[in-house]
């Protein structure tokens, strides 16, 4: 017996989902591995394979704040990525628009000396900047965290994503809103800004995960306990010999990516369309 159309949509559908769900096993069972292995004790998360807990330990969430600081800690991650991905968005969109849409002199060299940036590691600039920075007088402090990431190779990217937008936009909305006597900011605030809704939450995102990520800058740039972002304080859950409290670290794991998931849930449409568009002009 023949199946009609929709029919034959609905077999395909149902095929897709559950072979997307078979290759989704081995990149979701970690996650939920450590989720779960938050509420077991040290020795159970090496006793057995196991993706239940056989004692729910909910103390180990409260221990990870009783431990050291880490609501400080969490504290401290979650504005310094705020103000990175404030500081970047407003900066990059601004280059990018003035790369995109201004002509002048040297306009081509500038844009191959920041794509350039990318390709140089950061571990080759740490030194250099660790001697800025001691002679700013920054050290131990969240100023070397905001100002590396937002001026170092990632700002160039975002700088690169938003240019690229910008140059997919059609003139005409340029021009007409020079005709509405509208300035050079004021055609970038008012309507190529607004437009450009993809890229920035694609670029936020980013920028977001890849502050909220950071560990050289913090290791090198930051020495007091309170001061601490979440991947140095993850690293600091261990005992007097120096051995990881793999419960501990685990469930405050947990807890650190509970802000990534919320930021990518939201923006995720914005992001794939982002992608989409940026290779389309150049």
């Amino acid at each position: 017996m023949a199946l009609t159309r929709s029919q034959t949509r609905t077999v395909t559908r149902i095929c897709w989902a559950l072979s997307l769900s078979v290759v989704a096993v081995p990149f979701v069972f970690p996650f939920l591995w450590m989720i779960s292995s938050g509420f077991k004790s040290a020795t159970e998360i090496f006793g057995q394979l196991s993706l239940l807990p056989d004692t729910w330990r909910w103390g180990n969430y409260i221990e990870v704040f009783t431990y050291q600081p880490f609501a400080r800690q969490y504290f401290n991650s979650i504005y310094i990525a705020c103000a990175v991905t404030g500081i970047t968005l407003i900066l990059s969109s601004l280059a990018g628009y003035a790369l995109a849409r201004m002509r002048f002199s040297g306009a081509g060299l500038l844009m191959l000396f920041l794509v350039s940036a990318l390709m140089v590691p950061e571990e080759v600039t740490i030194l250099p900047n660790f001697f800025l920075m001691k002679w700013l007088g920054v050290m131990d402090t969240h100023v070397p965290l905001i100002l590396l990431p937002v001026f170092g190779p990632h700002g160039v990217m975002a700088t690169f994503l938003m240019r690229q937008y910008f140059v997919s936009l059609p003139k005409e909305l340029e021009e007409a809103g020079k005709m509405d006597g509208l300035s050079r900011l004021g055609i970038w605030w008012k309507i190529a800004l607004p437009m450009s809704r993809p890229a920035l939450a694609a670029v936020a995102i980013i920028t977001f995960l890849f502050s909220w990520n950071l560990f050289l800058e913090p290791l090198v740039f930051v020495s007091s306990l309170s001061n601490f972002t979440l991947p140095l304080a993850l690293s600091n859950f261990t005992d007097p010999y120096g051995a990881p409290l793999w419960h501990l670290q685990l469930a405050a794991t947990s807890l650190a990516v509970v802000p990534i998931l919320i930021v990518y849930l939201i923006a995720q449409r914005q992001i794939i369309e982002s992608f989409a568009m940026s290779g389309v002009k150049g």
